[in-house]
């Protein structure tokens, strides 16, 4: 008989504490999603202002001239240029250092995570980490540096800009595969070897086909982290106004270093003569280039999307 009242009274204190302990969860849960809000609204504050700013300063000069014209004989307030120069040379430029850093990374990653073991993978890691902190003009001065070696001092070229940027981009890119390979279970590659299959056929059929939308949108991020970089494409590229479509000749125009030309010219005197003068022209033409950049950024990010929602493993 005492067994039970002594059983009844403990479960009658539990749902007392129970009752009591309930609104003051509630309170705490309610205060940390609003902090968690305010977090969110706070940080989204300042892109949200950049993107406004980018895009009223900018739309009033994106049109089919200013995408579709060089800047090839301009001078002063002459609004007939564009940056179709500049959006070419960003295409290629960055094209040839994804061509250049993808094979490296993703084998790098591949070694890391299936084959690194003992000494060689620690200085791997290590290296990697170091080279995600070198500084983007440290890549351009070293890239510089090593095609002066070949073709001396004075050369300027797109392929001396794509490996400045691949520098930037392989730590990038063995990361963030290592972190999608890693993902791949382990039961996958078990199954594989009990079916006798070898440990190369069986990344390439099964880890890297499993992780593919992964790897594709972590390139995609990589180069959208690059494509944007002016202090080494300044120094290995250099500038010119004229359209080049070889990276193995001649300088080439990029838009970061375009807007950057632009952003320091400052108003232009116009004559008395001149019809088509604008004193700011150069500025808007800075605003309509950064413009352009974050759209193709954009559509970097959005290609990236879909990818991984059209290779990613399907579930039933």
């Amino acid at each position: 008989m005492s067994t039970d009242t002594t059983t009844k009274d403990s479960t009658e204190s539990t749902r007392a504490l129970l009752t009591t302990a309930e609104p003051r969860r509630r309170r705490t849960d309610r205060i940390m999603a609003g902090l968690i809000w305010f977090a969110f609204v706070l940080a989204m504050i300042p892109l949200v202002s950049l993107l406004w700013t980018v895009l009223f300063n900018g739309a009033g000069r994106i049109s089919l001239e200013f995408l579709s014209y060089s800047m090839r004989g301009i001078f002063g307030g002459d609004t007939s240029g564009g940056i179709y120069h500049a959006v070419m040379g960003t295409l290629i430029i960055t094209g040839c250092a994804t061509l250049i850093s993808v094979p490296i990374g993703i084998l790098v990653a591949i070694y890391l995570v299936e084959y690194g073991r003992g000494p060689l993978a620690r200085a791997v890691t290590f290296f990697v980490d170091v080279m995600t902190g070198i500084p983007s003009i440290v890549a351009g001065l070293f890239a510089v540096s090593l095609f002066t070696i070949f073709f001396g001092p004075g050369a300027r070229f797109g392929l001396i800009g794509a490996v400045a940027l691949s520098v930037l981009m392989i730590p990038v890119v063995v990361r963030s595969c290592e972190e999608m390979l890693k993902l791949v279970p382990n039961e996958l590659r078990e199954a594989s070897y009990a079916l006798g299959v070898p440990k190369w056929l069986t990344i390439v059929r099964i880890v890297l086909r499993t992780s593919v939308a992964g790897l594709t949108t972590s390139v995609l991020l990589a180069v959208a982290r690059v494509i944007g970089e002016t202090a080494p494409l300044l120094v290995a590229v250099g500038v010119t106004d004229s359209i080049n479509f070889d990276p193995t000749e001649g300088r080439m125009m990029t838009l970061p270093v375009f807007i950057y030309r632009q952003y320091s010219q400052g108003p232009a005197t116009c004559q008395p003569d001149q019809v088509n003068c604008v004193p700011d022209i150069a500025l808007q033409n800075a605003w309509g280039a950064a413009l352009t950049l974050i759209a193709i950024v954009m559509l970097l990010n959005i290609a990236g999307r879909l990818v991984n929602r059209w290779f990613a493993p399907k579930t039933r």
